[in-house]
């Protein structure tokens, strides 16, 4: 009786170990760099439940993967290739397996160096081609291949200083379904698309400040505001929904107070819960920390990024960890959040070559 009992016990503490070890939740992700240096495309990495790294491995080759996302319900992933050939950058997709990426398909972006991509639950995907001035428009079916061009948004204008001289169009979000917001900064506007069958139809635009830069936004979880990270000028603007279309509501500049340094904002981000902004400072080499305070932002603090030009930055699904990529340093770097005040804590960090978009599943 004895030994059954003892045999009962170890069995039970086994299964509890397993199970406590099954259940620690670990935040696997996809890298995304340019490839001038080492880097030799898409990369897969595991950050650990306590914050630590785990090995990044390379899971596809490809030239210049600047920026990703995922499709079919996320059994797709989609980068664009920031080049020009012929004046035409490139989209590619890849089937997500156990043992890694495998390429579907790939497309032309309608312009030259594709610099983001985004993609609804429908399988639209649309690029913004940073030197072509444009947002290209292809359609994902449920194998993932891709549609040739269906769809091509051209921008026109231009701003102020001497990186405005024509379109930029920096990156292209979804709103809804059907309609999406594109960041242009060469000409200091946010342009509004709806699909309407294969057609990409403007159908507003927003005006910000003169030489801002708009480059990257982010929307907030009630879908009333947006939050506008302008990389010209070190701001972030917040812009609301009315009933007469999208209006700035306010702006606020990620720097400290005094700081006369070269900076250029690159990236944004809100948290689920809607509480907490993120914008990252390149120069500065800071994430900017903002409490949301209704249609208006308040700082909350600055975290050293500890690495140079953090380009791209991302958080994990629940909100606990904060993975920044730093370009010219080549390293990424893992913060862990304080839920009540939003600030960051270091945790850790692992050598990446020209890291510019971490995307977790």
């Amino acid at each position: 009786m004895k030994k059954n009992l003892l045999l009962l016990m170890t069995i039970g503490l086994a299964l509890v170990a397993c199970s406590t070890k099954t259940d620690t939740p670990t935040y696997p992700f996809y890298l995304g760099t340019y490839t001038e240096k080492e880097s030799e495309g898409i990369y897969k990495g595991i950050l650990n439940s306590d914050g630590t790294f785990d090995s990044i491995q390379l899971a596809a080759k490809t030239t210049n993967p600047s920026y990703l996302c995922f499709a079919n319900q996320q059994q797709l992933l989609i980068a664009v290739n920031e080049v020009s050939i012929d004046g035409t950058g490139t989209v590619e997709s890849y089937r997500i397996e156990a043992d890694g990426l495998k390429k579907v398909s790939s497309s032309k972006s309608g312009g030259a160096h594709p610099c983001h991509v985004t993609a609804n639950s429908h399988g639209d995907v649309l690029m913004a081609n940073y030197s072509g001035g444009n947002i290209g428009y292809v359609q994902a079916d449920a194998e993932g291949n891709l549609s040739p061009l269906l769809s091509l948004a051209q921008h026109y204008g231009k701003g102020g200083s001497e990186r405005q001289t024509r379109p930029h169009a920096h990156s292209t979000w979804f709103i809804d379904e059907q309609q999406a917001v594109a960041v242009d900064l060469g000409i200091d506007q946010l342009i509004f698309y709806r699909l309407n069958g294969s057609e990409l139809q403007k159908s507003d635009s927003l005006k910000l400040a003169n030489g801002a830069g708009p480059r990257h936004l982010a929307m907030h979880p009630g879908k009333e505001l947006m939050y506008v990270v302008n990389e010209l000028n070190s701001t972030v603007t917040v812009v609301a929904k009315t009933v007469d279309g999208w209006q700035v509501r306010s702006t606020v500049s990620t720097l400290p107070a005094g700081y006369s340094g070269e900076s250029y904002c690159a990236d944004i981000h809100v948290t689920n819960d809607g509480r907490f902004v993120y914008a990252s400072n390149r120069g500065h080499n800071s994430l900017a920390i903002f409490e949301v305070m209704g249609e208006q932002l308040e700082l909350a603090g600055h975290e050293d990024v500890r690495g140079d030009w953090p380009r791209n930055f991302a958080l994990t699904a629940d909100d606990k960890f904060v993975v920044v990529a730093n370009q010219r340093s080549d390293n990424l770097v893992a913060f862990q959040r304080n839920r009540q005040s939003g600030l960051l804590t270091h945790v850790s960090d692992i050598s990446a070559d020209t890291p510019v978009c971490v995307l977790f599943e």
